[in-house]
Parts: C-alpha cells; sequence; structure tokens
C-alpha cells in the first residue's frame, strides 16, 4: 500500500495481526522485500510493517531529501498514518540508524528497538577513495555483484535472493544512491542516541564486514544504556537474507519479552 508522508508517498508492506506492531527499516540498497522472509514467519503472530524508504523500492524519488531526518520524518509519517497502539522499530544498516534517531525522540507507543547490523551513530569513517567505490558499488550489474560477494555477504544467497538484491540495488534513485555515501553515512548522532529508554537489541553478522560486532561493541553499544548485543554465527551484512532462521527467533523472542504484551 501507499501512505502519504512529509510530502511524498511511501510504500509500505503490511501483513499478519498481533502486538505489538514490528516497523521495518531497510538498508541502503535493499526494499521492503528484504525483510520478506522474516515478516512471512512472523506475520502468523505480529503485525508488521516494511517500508520502503524514498528513493528505493515503490516510494517516491523526490531529488532531494536524503538525510537522517528526512528518512525518519517518513517514517514517523508512515506510524503516524497507521497509528499502531504499540510498536518496535526494526532497522537494518542505514534504516538502523533511522531508527536509532527515531527513538531517540522517545516517541509514544515505541516499546522496543532492535538494530540489525546497524550503522552506528558516528560517522562512518572512510578513505576518500574508498568512499567514492561506495558510491559506484550500485551502478550496473556488475558492481552489485562485486559488493554482494566482496562487502554484503559471508553466506551465498539463494538465486531467487541474490536476484532480488541486484534488482532492488540498481532501481535505487540516483540521488538515494549518493547520498548515504557521500553524507548521510557521515551524519553524527552520538549526542541523541543517549535518550533512547526502550529495551534494545543489537544483533551482529559474525562475519559482516560492514558493521562487524566489533565496531558495534565500541561504537554503539556504550552510548544506548539499555543495549545488549547478540551475534549470529557465520552470517555476514545480510541476515535477514543469509540466515532467516537465525535470525527470525531472535527478533520473536525480544518481542515477546517486551512488557505489556497482548
Amino acid at each position: 500500500m501507499k501512505v502519504e508522508s512529509n510530502g511524498i508517498e511511501i510504500h509500505v508492506e503490511e501483513q499478519g495481526q498481533g502486538d505489538p506492531s514490528l516497523v521495518f527499516l531497510h538498508y541502503w540498497g535493499g526494499s521492503s522485500r528484504t525483510w520478506k522472509h522474516v515478516c512471512s514467519r512472523l506475520a502468523p503472530n505480529f503485525h508488521t510493517l516494511a517500508l520502503d524508504h524514498r528513493g528505493w523500492g515503490q516510494s517516491d524519488a523526490p531529488s532531494m531529501g536524503y538525510g537522517l531526518a528526512d528518512l525518519a520524518a517518513d517514517a514517523e509519517g508512515v506510524i503516524a498514518a497507521l497509528h499502531p497502539k504499540r510498536y518496535v522499530l526494526i532497522g537494518h544498516s542505514m534504516g538502523g540508524k533511522v531508527a536509532q534517531l527515531m527513538a531517540s525522540r522517545r516517541p509514544a507507543g515505541l516499546v522496543g528497538l532492535v538494530l540489525i547490523a546497524p550503522s552506528p551513530p558516528s560517522p562512518m569513517i572512510l578513505p576518500k577513495e574508498a568512499r567514492e567505490m561506495m558510491a559506484g558499488a550500485y551502478a550496473n550489474r556488475e558492481t552489485v555483484e562485486a559488493t554482494i560477494d566482496n562487502v554484503l555477504t559471508a553466506l551465498p544467497l539463494s538465486a531467487e535472493d541474490r536476484e532480488q538484491v541486484i534488482a532492488d540495488s540498481l532501481r535505487g534513485a540516483p540521488a538515494a544512491k549518493l547520498a548515504w555515501p557521500r553524507a548521510t553515512s557521515l551524519e553524527d548522532i552520538t549526542g541523541q542516541v543517549g535518550a533512547i529508554d526502550v529495551p534494545t537489541l543489537v544483533i551482529a553478522g559474525e562475519r559482516d564486514r560492514v558493521d562487524s560486532p566489533e565496531v558495534l561493541r565500541k561504537e554503539l553499544l556504550p552510548r544506548v544504556s539499555q543495549a545488549v548485543m547478540t551475534v549470529v554465527p557465520d552470517a555476514g551484512h545480510l541476515p535477514m537474507l543469509e540466515t532467516p532462521d537465525a535470525l527470525t527467533p531472535l527478533i520473536e523472542n525480544f518481542c515477546r519479552s517486551l512488557p505489556g504484551k497482548g
């Protein structure tokens, strides 16, 4: 479905019913489809809402406005429009940094936060050459395949999931492709995340080459008082596609543990 938010239309995939609602925010290059294996497993017991960030998937792609505050405002508008009584934010990589900013504002109804291989609140430090390589990661099929094999995954994806990642990466709007490596990943929200006051589960892939467990232990965990981290064995940066059977129970058990369910 399409939801009017922050002056544009955001595409949302909705499944299931239950309490709390689970709101999924994808990575730079992904879409709501990134979560398909996880949402299909959770939908019998939970209401799931997976968004396409602006410039990705089926959402509108304005020519500007790809900062963390813009992405957060888009998601906040969707939540306001669909008004779940209680919800958990679940963010991956770029979506994880967006979720941190949203949670730091202590919105009404937020009862928990799940950060999967999240980009830390501190700026992503990369040499200029590496940053420009990143900016071209989704330029064509060849560069996307190299990014999948050398950066994003530690385990092979199914043929169907690999084609999905390639298609989602290529479909991104030019402004969305460039904004994260050149600007948004450099934003510093370390001063805000200390305000996060809900239970927080951080899930890292053991073999993640983007946001490693070591980086998250150093840059994220000390700044979020309620954060606890668990590591998915063998997984890379895309555990929702590489190891959904290992990832999904971690999310489900965390959500069931939150106070006041039902």
